[in-house]
């Protein structure tokens, strides 16, 4: 009787030939990773895709977070002594001489709930901080005039010096104010 492993070689080289020819073609035209160009359509990487607004600067706001003062129920964790039955089993013995011992014993612990104790108040943020600039002319066209965008802290200050009118080019976080 032939060993099942030699019966399975063929089998797993056939496998190997048909999965190195699957990622041979997924490869890309065998690119050349030194210096980066593949033979794929493009010739090569390209730069990864930026969402970078520029125009004219026009206007700044600052929108501070607002909130607001509410209540809601307080909640309090309250636990009750409790007891249950806890079923243990030995088994002893082999063969017909097999026994099984059953016990129960009786287990203390806590019941723990939440309930409601009166009631409590926070702070609930409405609207969050903003800062927003407005520009004129989005990205080279004249009819994309007064277009809000949400910006960083730090863009806000960078771009708040400015004269009017001046060119600025930043990665906005959001649109409208």
């Amino acid at each position: 009787m032939r060993d099942m492993s030699v019966m399975r070689r063929p089998a797993l080289a056939g496998f190997m030939v048909v999965l190195m020819a699957a990622l041979g073609a997924c490869g890309g035209g065998g690119a050349d990773k030194v210096s980066g160009h593949g033979g794929g359509k493009g010739g090569g990487y390209s730069k990864p895709h930026s969402d970078q607004v520029r125009g004219l600067y026009d206007a700044v706001r600052h929108l501070p977070r607002k909130t607001v003062r509410g209540t809601r129920a307080h909640m309090v964790k309250e636990c009750d002594p409790a007891t249950r039955k806890v079923k243990h089993t030995s088994r002893s013995g082999s063969g017909k001489r097999k026994r099984t011992r059953t016990w129960y014993t009786t287990e203390r612990y806590n019941q723990c709930h939440k309930v409601r104790k009166g009631s409590e108040t926070y702070t609930r943020v409405v609207r969050p901080e903003r800062w927003c600039v407005r520009l004129d002319d989005v990205n080279g066209k004249p009819q994309k005039d007064d277009r809000w965008f949400r910006v960083s802290p730090a863009t806000y200050s960078e771009i708040h010096g400015k004269d009017e009118h001046a060119r600025v080019k930043f990665e906005p976080r959001g649109r409208g104010c």
